[in-house]
């Protein structure tokens, strides 16, 4: 009953627009780069835009080997969390493979932060053939996470985007489009 509500409930945001971005670069950025949309912004609770700043976090992915943040160091990392049952989730999905595929040899990194069980994300993944990591959030877990990387509502999908050199550049709520994509993520790509 919970779940169908908070459903409900982002369905029901993101028809009303409340799918948000934000650019968390620093303003000397701000002139070279496209204008953020004018939407809500928010500040990082560690007070930092580098990832590599930050305290990292541990997850296990679909097959049980622990990874951190880290491990995709010196790539452009799209940190996407998401759960089985999220349709705008299972809806961007398909893009965001076809965008591992395309850009990966152009150090793009996506990383799927699943907000679920393990056996249910595994299904997705298997049914919507994810090629890129999968690290596994336990729902109980992930308000703190989730807070830590500034989705204080815990609204999903929510992508970060971190540049090769740690820099967060992109935030955005809700589901991410193909011009959010080529605004924010391919000027980004080697």
């Amino acid at each position: 009953m919970v779940r169908l509500f908070w459903s409900g409930l982002v369905l029901a945001l993101l028809l009303a627009g409340c799918g948000s971005s934000v650019d968390a670069s620093a303003k000397d950025d701000r002139e070279q780069e496209p204008a953020p949309p004018k939407t809500t912004t928010t500040a990082l609770p560690e007070r930092t835009n580098n990832a590599w700043e930050m305290a990292p976090f541990q997850l296990e992915d679909l097959n049980g080997v622990k990874h951190s943040l880290e491990d995709w160091k010196g790539k452009v990392i799209m940190m996407n969390f998401w759960a089985s049952w999220c349709g705008p989730c299972q809806y961007e999905i398909p893009e965001f493979v076809q965008y591992q595929k395309t850009y990966g040899d152009r150090n793009l990194q996506l990383l799927g932060i699943g907000v679920d069980e393990k056996r249910k994300l595994a299904n997705v993944a298997r049914s919507l053939g994810i090629n890129y990591p999968v690290l596994v959030l336990s729902p109980m877990d992930s308000r703190q996470l989730m807070r830590k990387w500034g989705n204080d509502t815990g609204i999903i999908p929510y992508t970060v985007v971190i540049a090769s050199n740690g820099r967060i550049k992109y935030i955005h709520r809700g589901q991410m489009d193909e011009e959010a994509f080529n605004t924010y993520v391919k000027p980004l790509l080697d």
